[in-house]
């Protein structure tokens, strides 16, 4: 059984108190953490059934505890939480374990059934990927007795592409198999193909809504997307890898972030609006103040950030997504934990991974917020009527997988740890 032995691991990675009261130390928040969630991956990925390709849910649950009530979220396995799960098990010493989940990425690079042009989809079926083409998430509704998929789901967006290129390009370093880097270099030149753009700031849009007949373009831009843009061709480029111009690439994302910058102010904003000129002001998002830190090219001045999170976006033991500071945002805090030990207080990223001590689930992920909701102030897709993108308190992989990171102090963008707590 899957759970309870992921309970137990975890349960016997704590220090008993009685223990503690006889004089032995009591591990560091870092330490902990780290010990907790790297066993906690490596129960999640040995459970899947097999030793191939395997992509694990991105809402996992304890006995259903926390269990995602929506079809669409049951069995789905987002990209973006896969690939920070490969590179979580990476910079967990466990390369190996995380060899299924990159295999997985590479055959949905090589096998999606739009055909091989690097193009992946937000999310697709966890577990053993043996179907091909790899299926995107799906499900039957029974009352209509019918398949269905959701159009942000099997649509593609910029920033996932990239972040699943970055897993490729850690395994690949991690493991010393070309194949890693040619399926990121696939990744990139789609990229470059599909979402270049030179009006306004240029850099790259969002991506793509959708499948077949019904999609759409996003052609908004995201200072995230952007810095994950940065890092991935940086990446590329450094390495030597041939199919794209990854210098121009990543001289068009950073040329964004540059543009976007408020000197005056000392933030990002969160990018601009669709017609790709306009900066969106409207709403405010902590990972653009938090990530384009963690870049190799980041200049000194952008730590102002860093105090701009904390006046929108902190909140009591943590950060929230955007400015309504509703509630603690758990992944959002692990990556200021890494941002704030990035730049050299570690006194602060240790009080902020104290606080995620405090969030793991009893299944052994951390929980996704620490109330019932965390608000974003972002639509999920086009057709999406108002800000209808929620976290909810669902355990929850890519929070696990960031605070992997700042636990072990592990630059996804440099692809090793640069800073620990």
């Amino acid at each position: 059984m899957r759970w309870p032995r992921s309970f137990l691991l975890a349960a016997c990675l704590f220090v008993p108190s009685a223990a503690v009261a006889q004089g032995q130390t009591a591990p560091q928040p870092a330490a902990l953490l780290e010990s907790r969630l790297c066993g906690s991956l490596t129960v999640a990925i040995d459970a899947v059934p097999g030793k191939g390709p395997a992509f694990l849910r991105s809402f996992d649950h304890p006995s259903g505890a926390g269990a995602p009530v929506e079809d669409a979220l049951k069995n789905a396995a987002f990209t973006y939480d896969n690939a920070l799960a490969t590179i979580a098990l990476v910079a967990c010493g466990r390369a190996a374990k995380a060899r299924r989940i990159g295999d997985a990425l590479l055959s949905a690079v090589e096998n999606d059934r739009a055909g091989p042009l690097g193009r992946l989809r937000t999310t697709y079926r966890a577990g053993p990927q043996q179907e091909f083409p790899i299926p995107p998430n799906g499900w039957w509704n029974q009352k209509a007795q019918r398949w269905e998929e959701d159009a942000y789901q099997v649509g593609t967006a910029t920033g996932n592409v990239a972040w699943a290129g970055l897993a490729l390009l850690t395994l690949a370093d991690a493991l010393n198999e070309p194949k890693y880097r040619a399926g990121a270099a696939k990744l990139g030149a789609w990229v470059l193909v599909h979402t270049r753009d030179t009006k306004g700031p240029g850099g790259f849009t969002g991506g793509v809504h959708g499948d077949g007949a019904g999609t759409q373009t996003l052609t908004w831009k995201s200072v995230e997307h952007n810095t994950d843009l940065v890092a991935l061709f940086g990446w590329l480029d450094r390495a030597g890898v041939t199919g794209g111009d990854w210098a121009a690439g990543k001289a068009a994302a950073l040329g964004f972030l540059n543009a976007l910058w408020r000197a005056d102010a000392g933030y990002f904003p969160t990018g601009t609006l669709p017609d790709g000129i306009t900066v969106n002001d409207g709403n405010s998002g902590l990972d653009a103040l938090l990530w384009p830190l963690l870049l190799p090219e980041s200049p000194r001045d952008w730590r102002r950030a860093l105090d701009r999170a904390d006046q929108a976006h902190g909140v009591a033991g943590g950060y929230d997504f955007n400015g309504d500071r509703d509630g603690v945002w758990v992944e959002g805090t692990a990556q200021a934990a890494l941002s704030w030990a990035s730049v050299g207080d570690r006194e602060r990223a240790e009080k902020l991974l104290a606080g995620l001590v405090g969030d793991i689930s009893p299944g052994g992920y951390l929980w996704a917020t620490r109330g019932d909701k965390v608000s974003t102030g972002f639509a999920i897709g086009p057709d999406s009527k108002n800000a209808d993108f929620f976290y909810y308190r669902q355990p929850h992989l890519g929070a696990t997988s960031w605070a992997v990171l700042a636990a072990t102090g592990w630059n996804p963008f440099k692809g090793k740890a640069t800073s620990a707590p």
